[in-house]
């Protein structure tokens, strides 16, 4: 099938769709590389705009975008924004049933839908490459691109088999995006899409408002207090565990400032008003595992205080960008205690159990869900993992860690938490189904609409949309929960309430436990992988010499030797390496500053425009005159004298 043809004006669709006048960098450059046809993988750094850089071209063309992506939530995100702006999206995960599934691909081959989400795991099901094939396809975007290198920080063997969209669909260009990745990961990315050339297009991984701070302490819970007290504004600490955010965030409130918690054991309702409290400004700051932060468009977090060690720098990079996106100064800090070391090297050992304890955890598994050797096969199974860790008397990060070494190594798929379907299976023959309906009138309505809309109730679960049966029979939706109920009270059916938690996929039968095998690959080499990225984290936040900006740019294969002039170590250098004469220059360039705001607030660019000395001198002053107390940022984002 031939590419369909790329039209139209780029900036009258960012215009009509987004309200925007210009691109951001690196996007129009991006899109025209697309929309020529070219394999395309962009490093962008979390904020830049990526959803931009598929949806435009998409627009400007025939056909369907199919988008791949391993985060459910945001795929649901995006699929609500491009409705609310008129354009037809649709997206398919583990919560949606095999009757909405094929409405959903019939109208990307019919319909006018422009874009289709599906995670990585759907391009294995023949289903979705069956209608694949008949699309109209105009671009392929692949999210979270680093998930298919073995040597990235996430590595997921479902990516391994988009490349066989390539069979399809030609003509299509790929389009990859990730938020970094070095270039190792990035020549792998390539090498595993097929890209029919090389061809990257990065952002530089500077970040010229955000100053890099490590601090080394015995007492983390007073240095963050005393950060949250000396730099205006909101923001983000990271911690490692659940427990870690509740106690962090109830010291916050004890000395006066409004925290609160954020992990993904809390129920979708709970999470959702938590974020939109911070999100809203009515809390200052979220003390939060790593669940939080992707996704949330808040340009104004002043600081991220990453109060445990992360395990990655990619990680500790996208987690401290997501300060400062308004270009305003802000503070990427990491609190480094002496016992750091060794709580760390402890946590990577529970990240590779060993190989006898991952196949008891296999067989306890099945059991736990009560599939028998030979079967289970493509079934799917809301999981509660901290559950099945009770039940085992194991601990629950073991269980994780276990689980992810299983999938890597193509036995099943753990999704992220979802919303999930209810489910149905009936559990009478149909015999007797029959004369239940005859017998039981105020029965047979809802029996005969399940009959007719859903295959494979006699067989397995089923899941099915209580919205849609509502519609269908004429009756409330409270109405149909109270008619499944009587249903399963009469042993008719089993019935599983919807509920939200993580998909368990099982990709294969179950084995012998003894005949599970762990491939070295993925489990001793991602071993050493791991190792080397801590210790990558380790030589950032113990360097005293170096730059830390530069640290990170290298670390990514930004190659530079120009010091950022913001980060601890490039303020502790000019304080011992500068002239005099450098010194008398900052004290006008701070002169200045108070007497352009002593006149009332100011923006940072009008402060800018009145000081005739350059803009990068300019933002150390002001990030130094805040941290040490000297001027406020107030909410509207001016600066003022603290008087």
């Amino acid at each position: 099938m031939p590419h369909p043809p790329f039209t139209g004006d780029y900036a009258a669709i960012l215009k009509k769709y987004w309200g925007h006048d210009t691109f951001r960098p690196l996007q129009l450059e991006t899109i025209e590389s697309v929309a020529a046809g070219r394999d395309t993988l962009v490093l962008m750094p979390t904020g830049g705009g990526k959803s931009v850089i598929y949806q435009v071209p998409a627009l400007a063309s025939e056909g369907v975008c199919i988008v791949i992506t391993p985060l459910i939530s945001l795929m649901k995100d995006q699929v609500d924004r491009l409705r609310s702006r008129r354009i037809l999206a649709e997206a398919i995960h583990g919560g949606r049933g095999r009757q909405e599934i094929d409405r959903v691909l019939d109208n990307c081959i019919y319909g006018d839908v422009k874009f289709l989400y599906i995670s990585p795991e759907r391009v294995d099901s023949e289903l979705f490459r069956m209608r694949f094939a008949k699309m109209k396809v105009s671009l392929i975007a692949v999210d979270e691109a680093h998930c298919i290198s073995q040597w990235g920080y996430d590595f997921r063997p479902a990516y391994l088999q988009i490349a066989r969209l390539r069979d399809l669909q030609p003509e299509a260009a790929i389009l990859a995006l990730t938020a970094s990745a070095t270039p190792k990961v990035a020549a792998d990315i390539m090498q595993h899409l097929r890209f029919r050339e090389p061809n990257l297009k990065q952002m530089s991984f500077a970040r010229a408002n955000l100053s890099y701070v490590v601090r080394r302490t015995e007492d983390k819970r007073e240095h963050l207090l005393r950060i949250v007290n000396n730099v205006p504004g909101s923001g983000i600490v990271y911690v490692r565990t659940r427990e870690k955010t509740e106690t962090v965030a109830k010291f916050l409130q004890e000395n006066g400032i409004e925290a609160d918690s954020y992990h993904g054991g809390m129920g979708y309702l709970t999470r959702s008003l938590k974020q939109e409290n911070w999100t809203g400004g009515k809390t200052r700051v979220i003390v939060a595992t790593n669940a939080f932060g992707m996704g949330i468009d808040k340009a104004d977090v002043r600081f991220v205080i990453h109060y445990d060690i992360c395990d990655s720098l990619e990680a500790y990079y996208q987690e401290a960008g997501r300060a400062g996106r308004d270009g305003r100064p802000a503070y990427a800090v990491m609190l480094l205690s002496g016992d750091d070391p060794s709580r760390v090297a402890n946590r990577l050992r529970l990240e590779f159990p060993p190989v006898d304890t991952i196949r008891t955890i296999y067989e306890g598994l099945f059991n736990y869900l009560q599939v028998a050797i030979g079967e289970g096969k493509h079934r799917a199974f809301a999981f509660n993992i901290h559950e099945f860790a009770a039940r085992m008397k194991l601990f629950p990060p073991t269980v994780v860690n276990a689980l992810k070494i299983l999938q890597q190594n193509g036995y099943l798929i753990l999704t992220d938490e979802t919303d999930n379907p209810p489910r149905i299976r009936f559990i009478v023959q149909r015999d007797d189904l029959y004369r239940m309906r005859v017998t039981r009138r105020e029965l047979d309505h809802i029996l005969t609409v399940l009959l007719r809309q859903y295959t494979g109730l006699f067989s397995d679960f089923v899941p099915i949309d209580e919205q849609e049966l509502a519609q269908l029979s004429g009756y409330t939706v409270n109405h149909i929960h109270e008619l499944l109920r009587q249903l399963w009270q009469l042993h008719v059916i089993r019935y599983i309430p919807g509920n939200r938690s993580p998909m368990l996929i099982l990709s294969e039968e179950r084995l012998p436990g003894a005949d599970v095998r762990i491939s070295p690959e993925s489990y001793k080499r991602r071993q050493e992988v791991a190792q080397e990225r801590i210790d990558a984290v380790f030589r950032y936040a113990e360097n005293e010499t170096e730059c830390r900006s530069l640290v990170i740019q290298n670390y990514f294969g930004e190659q530079t030797d120009l010091p950022c002039g913001r980060c601890d170590i490039c303020r502790e250098r000019r304080k011992h390496t500068e002239p005099q004469s450098s010194a008398a220059r900052r004290d006008e360039i701070r002169r200045q500053i108070a007497e352009r705001l002593a006149a009332g607030p100011l923006d940072l660019k009008t402060l800018a425009g009145g000081i005739r000395y350059e803009i990068d001198a300019l933002l150390g002053e002001v990030a130094a005159m805040t941290a040490e107390g000297k001027i406020i940022e107030e909410k509207s984002g001016k600066l003022r004298i603290n008087r």
